[in-house]
């Protein structure tokens, strides 16, 4: 019986798609006949108003160009989309360019993906529409028309009951939440000043992180900390009225690790590196425009800048600007805090030093350089980290007997690194180490007792007689005295 009910139900939905389908041909047919064209544009294309009146549906278009422009608001959701489109959509675009770290992925024309925001239920659409040749359409522009053969549009629908949640809520949180994607999956770039910047920069493959650098863990941590507080720290500089920047200071001898830290600072950060080669700046207003040419969310970074030039004293340097026209330590400290240090934010300035002792108190003080970091020689903790990263160990029955040796013997943990290259079996290039540090402590004891040595056989200067210098500096004395009788 339940089949022969079906089977009715199924002749009778049939019947009546059938009856409207012919319905629908008369109608078109008897307007062809009667209704002129121009009305019967005007008629068909009312019906999608008159439907879209009586519906609880709301749309919003987002266009790829505002004018001749490209429509932030499209890039933003197109991003963003990306990061859903897995969820719902049937088909995707795949992509990479040089500037990407991973894949990107976007949305695949007249595809349908459903998000959910606050238990508001949104369907996003793309649509293209492609452009023919010789269109004069208004909404083609001549600049789109060189770059596109389609015009696409995103296309967001809801219950217009939550129209203000929309606008208000929904679409600002896909801003915000395109603009950290972005940040997130860029390649981070290296940019010199051989060329005023340049345009592109060189993309920074650097490996090095704070999981794998070789520092003392007590630092390490203060240094992260600091980090993640000046990034979220905008509404605390504002506040404060400073610019929202921040200056770090890395010395200690040649081979400690300053390179490295900036290298994993880029990374942890996802912050561009501007390397400044002070040689390179022909003077004050060079730098200045260098500083007006970097980005925001960036790590500026002076190497050696005891080395790099020779800082004037401050009192003589404006004539020494004016007869060589090169960049003065005034100059140097405006950049770093001055007036135009404020254009622009969220900037790190880094300045390495072997010899913290040649340079100027006054670029040392706080608000130019907020931190000090002294790289020091390798000791156990950074070595225990080297060995994991060259030999993938974390205890071996020599680490003892090697943490005695950096206790007695000064080495850069870029020597370490030296050894440790030397075999990738544990054994031997520990073994090897030990050797190195035995040598190490061995060549400075010899060193040390051949200065005593040259220090005791040297043969005591006698007093210098100073009878002349006194008599003259006496008859001048005198002399005057004469004279002025």
């Amino acid at each position: 019986m339940a089949p022969e009910l079906d089977m009715a139900n199924v002749k009778a939905v049939v019947s009546t798609v059938a009856s409207v389908a012919a319905t629908a041909m008369l109608v078109r047919s008897i307007a062809n006949d009667f209704i002129p064209k121009e009305f019967r544009s005007y008629i068909f294309d009312s019906f999608p108003d008159i439907f879209r009146r009586f519906s609880s549906q709301f749309t919003v278009l987002i266009h790829e160009f505002q004018g001749p422009s490209p429509n932030l608001v499209f890039e933003a959701v197109e991003v963003y989309l990306g990061t859903i489109a897995n969820s719902s959509a049937k088909s995707i675009r795949l992509g990479k360019t040089e500037n990407d770290k991973n894949l990107v992925i976007t949305m695949d024309k007249d595809e349908e993906i459903i998000d959910v925001f606050e238990n508001i239920k949104v369907t996003w659409r793309m649509e293209c529409r492609r452009i023919e040749s010789g269109s004069q359409n208004d909404e083609i522009k001549d600049m789109i028309a060189a770059l596109s053969s389609e015009l696409r549009c995103y296309e967001l629908s809801f219950h217009k009951k939550h129209k203000e949640m929309v606008m208000k809520s929904y679409l600002p949180y896909i801003m915000e939440r395109s603009k950290a994607t972005k940040e997130e999956s860029r390649a981070i770039k290296l940019y010199s000043n051989f060329r005023n910047w340049g345009s592109d920069g060189m993309n920074l493959e650097h490996p090095m992180t704070f999981d794998t650098l070789a520092m003392e863990e007590e630092i390490k941590n203060v240094l992260i900390d600091d980090l993640a507080s000046f990034v979220k720290g905008k509404e605390y500089y504002n506040r404060i009225g400073k610019a929202w920047k921040r200056g770090y200071l890395l010395y200690g001898p040649p081979g400690t690790g300053k390179s490295s830290l900036i290298a994993a600072m880029a990374n942890h950060l996802n912050y561009d590196i501007y390397d400044l080669d002070l040689t390179e700046v022909r003077s004050n207003s060079n730098l200045r425009s260098l500083l007006l040419g970097m980005s925001g969310r960036s790590i500026l970074v002076i190497e050696d800048i005891d080395c790099s030039i020779k800082l004037e004293n401050r009192e003589k340097e404006e004539e020494k600007e004016n007869k060589h026209n090169r960049v003065t330590l005034s100059g140097i400290l405006n950049f770093l805090d001055g007036i135009w240090s404020c254009c622009g934010e969220e900037r790190i300035i880094v300045v390495t030093t072997n010899h913290i002792d040649k340079l100027d108190a006054a670029l040392l003080r706080p608000g130019r350089m907020d931190m000090h970091i002294y790289m020091s020689y390798c000791k156990l903790s950074s070595f225990k980290q080297l060995v994991f990263n060259y030999l993938r160990i974390q205890e071996h029955k020599l680490f003892d007997k090697i943490g005695q040796l950096l206790e007695a013997v000064e080495v850069t943990p870029a020597e370490v690194a030296g050894e440790l290259l030397k075999s990738t079996n544990p054994n031997i290039s520990l073994q090897s180490l030990i050797e190195f540090l035995q040598n190490k402590i061995a060549e400075n004891k010899m060193k040390a007792e051949m200065d005593l040595t040259l220090q005791n056989e040297k043969p005591e200067e006698e007093p210098k007689d100073t009878t002349n210098s006194e008599s003259t500096l006496d008859s001048s004395e005198d002399l005057t005295h004469v004279v002025n009788l």
